[in-house]
């Protein structure tokens, strides 16, 4: 998988603050910290998973006031896929002293950035509390962008005589691109898809940052490998070539083909001319939006949960059960819920979340369902919050019977008409399938899948327990697009997990579903917006207040 979804963000505080001279701070656990700038109005602090430690930032002192208009802002890195807590606190500053504890603490607010980019205009109101028996007043806090190389480029590339790798066939070759660093080294920033039994493929148009393919240096060099795919994984290395964003940009005006080089060929024989040439047929640049520019327009995040009840994890009642309530820790259903759920319900303006299950004999006749919803109303199916999802899991496991099989598909497909009901990109949908093993209607859900493509909608699909997933793997097409009937996925909208890969060795499960969450949720950005591209969907334009 690439790297996460990195917004740069500026976070201000408005006027209707009351009252003066404040502090901010943000907490994260150890393994997610990152440094980030300030200026806005206070202490920024980041901690471990408790006390609030180190001061991170703070404004100016405003003299007098009860409604400050504070000039610092804070500058925060904003990463959709992690739950970064922000705390203000707010003291009257009555003498020089730079401890914070000589002053009068006046009050605090607490929130996530989630929930200030969530919210409409992403501005966000927040009464202050802390001080027993007394109103605090408000803090009233915006963010926005910060503006930076937002061109995005769009390429198609072929290639001509590769050299044939396969023993039975040809060669099923892609290409990986990589951007060079400061320090000499090579980070990948992009692959292509594969391009079965041929020696000359077509690879399909894509699109990519350009601060993600050259960091905004036009001379950076850009290193693109040539591989055969293997299923297994190991795949052959074709070629290389090297070249950067102005070389590449000349292809708007004429093609540019390059020689693909493998330096051991070269070195052994004498003969060696090259491995094949690869061909930039055409090369565009345009203004990029970003997933904060959608989400500041209005596009709302619906989430939709769906368990596995089927036999095979166990019966609920027994310790050695992967639905196991124990009355001391969440079990990994449990822990996979509320990792999502506690950041995308930030995103959702009304917090109801259906929820479903698949696979269990339901009351009161035993029949068995691939789609019943947890709170047993299937003319509402929506939950109140994260918390009101897992009352309801906890309530069906004392009700239903676990059975089987383990089919997808009708849940698939039952968000995704829901999905299709509204397109103009004001809704995205994202799943969670939740399970424990080997997927029954493999068929039915890759046909799904490929028409949920077309659709505002992405799936997060977390195994829990020990199975192997190896089917999965063929759901999430980062390598190899999922099709069914000769027909591709439009677009790769599912991503795949196995949770004992995240699960913290000492047992601390709040890092656990932290990394879980981190990265299931660092694709959805991506995603959306490139569901937003392929329909031509621009972000509304909300007017100023």
């Amino acid at each position: 998988m690439l790297s996460g979804h990195k917004q740069r963000l500026l976070l201000l505080l408005e006027p209707g603050l009351r009252p003066a001279g404040l502090g901010i701070s943000r907490s994260i656990p150890p393994a997610q910290q990152r440094s980030a700038g300030v200026a806005t109005l206070g202490w920024v602090e980041r901690c471990p998973l408790t006390p609030f430690s180190p001061q991170f930032g703070r404004t100016e002192v405003i003299d007098n006031t009860l409604n400050p208009d504070f000039v610092r802002k804070f500058v925060l890195d904003y990463f959709f896929e992690e739950k970064q807590n922000l705390r203000f606190d707010v003291y009257n500053v009555d003498s020089k002293s730079c401890n914070i504890s000589k002053h009068d603490f006046l009050g605090q607010a607490f929130m996530a950035l989630g929930e200030v980019i969530g919210s409409q205009r992403s501005r966000l109101e927040r009464p202050l509390t802390g001080v027993p028996g007394k109103k605090c007043g408000t803090i009233l806090l915006s963010a926005e962008e910060l503006s930076n190389c937002r061109d995005i480029v769009t390429m198609q590339l072929c290639a001509n005589k590769l050299d044939k790798k396969d023993f039975f066939g040809k060669s099923d070759p892609f290409l990986v691109f990589y951007r060079s660093n400061e320090d000499g080294t090579f980070t990948i920033c992009h692959k292509t898809e594969v391009v079965k039994n041929t020696l000359n493929p077509v690879w399909q148009p894509f699109s990519i940052p350009v601060r993600a393919l050259c960091n905004g240096d036009y001379d950076r060099t850009v290193k693109i490998d040539v591989y055969d795919w293997d299923r297994d994984g190991s795949h052959d290395f074709i070629g290389e070539f090297a070249t950067s964003y102005r070389e590449l940009s000349r292809a708007q005006s004429q093609f540019t083909v390059y020689e693909v080089l493998n330096p051991k060929k070269k070195c052994k024989k004498k003969k060696y001319i090259n491995s094949g040439t690869v061909t930039l047929l055409s090369f565009a640049v345009e203004s990029e939006f970003t997933f904060v520019d959608y989400i500041r327009g209005g596009t709302q995040l619906n989430f939709t949960v769906a368990i596995d009840f089927t036999a095979s994890n166990g019966v609920p009642s027994q310790p050695t059960s992967l639905h196991y309530m124990s009355p001391y820790q969440l079990s990994a259903y449990a822990m996979a819920l509320k990792a999502v759920g506690e950041i995308i319900q930030d995103y959702d303006s009304d917090k109801l979340f259906p929820a479903y299950g698949f696979g269990a004999k339901i009351p009161p006749d035993g029949s068995i369902s691939h789609q019943f919803p947890l709170n047993s109303d299937v003319e509402n199916p929506s939950c109140v919050g994260i918390d009101g999802v897992l009352e309801s899991y906890f309530q069906s496991l004392r009700t239903v019977q676990l059975y089987g099989p383990t089919n997808f598909a009708p849940v698939i497909n039952q968000v995704a008409r829901l999905a299709a009901q509204v397109t103009d990109g004001s809704q995205y949908y994202v799943l969670l399938i939740v399970t424990d093993g080997v997927i029954s209607d493999m068929m039915q859900t890759k046909e799904a899948i490929v028409n949920a493509s077309a659709l505002p909608m992405s799936i997060i699909i977390v195994g829990v327990g020990p199975a192997e997933f190896d089917a999965m793997e063929e759901l999430d097409g980062d390598d190899v697009r999922v099709s069914s009937r000769g027909r591709y996925a439009e677009r790769d909208i599912v991503q795949f997990v196995p949770f004992r890969d995240y699960m913290d060795r000492s047992g601390n499960q709040v890092l656990s579903m932290a990394r879980l969450a981190k990265d299931v949720l660092a694709e959805i950005p991506e995603q959306l917006l490139s569901y937003m591209k392929s329909h031509d969907i621009k972000p509304r334009h909300t007017d100023p207040q």
